[in-house]
């Protein structure tokens, strides 16, 4: 069986001028710093990506990019959901040819009504079938209009090539439920960064969360008080964090997160329509909480 992936990765975001097209040399800039800043890897085409505004060359670039840039011993997970089966096999063997080490697959959902545990079964098990790199489960029912349920992935938790899970719901009641598929080869990961302690006191291997791509310090350290039960200090790093996570990343979304970056130091930049830069109001929010929290530009 191959193993579970684990540790804490950035969902990057992409990096547009303001023309509207790709900036990779900010982008491969971005993934340097996330790199440096001691992430475990990286998430390319994930939903604070903006990836169902990238037009399939562009995903391309973007994976070809961040191989070239995130060193072999980290790695590369690329977002492939697709609302075709066909379509989403596709372009796991794409990302896998660029070199990615794992594909994060949210579950179709155009067609939600339609999509019972039998048709996600089947869906998920066909990717993972043909896909030639490992995949991960993903749960995120703020985009998807329901969630995975886990029966459902305790049965896709046994198969061979489906290595674990991003739960982004911040439902701590099924991440529970989730945690009982969890296993050497298959890992449970949170992407919600307000209860990023208490997912890791839980038990899941790690964290897939927009707020490190800002914050990374502060999410390694919960991680590290957490691993370490300094409790008190741990809830003290979270306390500071929470805000950044849920205000920020989910209240205000991927024209924030942007802005963080760029108060942090790194690149932010435009998001793309028919998303709308943030206004002036929550720019300012955004330097607020992040003055709150103490964090600081990156060196």
């Amino acid at each position: 069986m191959i193993p579970s992936i684990k540790g804490i990765f950035g969902p990057v975001i992409t990096t547009f001028d303001r023309r509207g097209e790709l900036d990779l040399d900010a982008f491969g800039a971005n993934l340097k710093a996330h790199i440096a800043a001691g992430l475990d890897g990286v998430v390319v085409a994930g939903s604070t990506g903006e990836a169902a505004l990238l037009e399939e060359s562009e995903r391309l670039r973007l994976v070809e990019m961040a191989r070239s840039v995130i060193p072999a011993s980290r790695q590369l997970i690329v977002g492939t959901g697709a609302e075709s089966t066909k379509a989403c096999v596709r372009r796991c063997r794409e990302a896998a040819e660029r070199g990615a080490n794992a594909c994060l697959v949210v579950a179709p959902h155009y067609y939600a009504n339609a999509m019972s545990n039998a048709a996600l079964q089947a869906h998920y098990e066909r990717v993972a079938d043909e896909s030639p790199i490992p995949i991960l489960l993903y749960n995120i029912p703020k985009y998807m209009h329901f969630k995975l349920e886990p029966e459902l992935v305790a049965r896709l938790a046994e198969h061979d090539h489906i290595v674990g899970m991003k739960d982004s719901s911040g439902d701590m009641e099924t991440m529970a439920k989730y945690l009982l598929s969890q296993s050497p080869h298959f890992g449970v990961i949170t992407g919600h960064g307000g209860t990023w302690l208490t997912a890791l006191n839980m038990g899941v291997v790690g964290g897939i969360l927009a707020v490190a791509l800002f914050a990374p310090e502060l999410t390694l350290e919960i991680a590290r008080l957490a691993a370490s039960r300094q409790e008190p200090e741990a809830s003290e790093a979270q306390r500071r964090m929470t805000p950044l996570a849920l205000e920020i990343v989910g209240r205000m979304g991927i024209p924030a997160v942007k802005v963080a970056m760029q108060r942090v130091g790194l690149h932010g930049g435009p998001v793309r329509l028919p998303l709308l830069d943030s206004s002036p109001s929550d720019a300012a929010r955004v330097a607020e909480l992040l003055r709150e929290a103490s964090v600081v530009p990156v060196g």
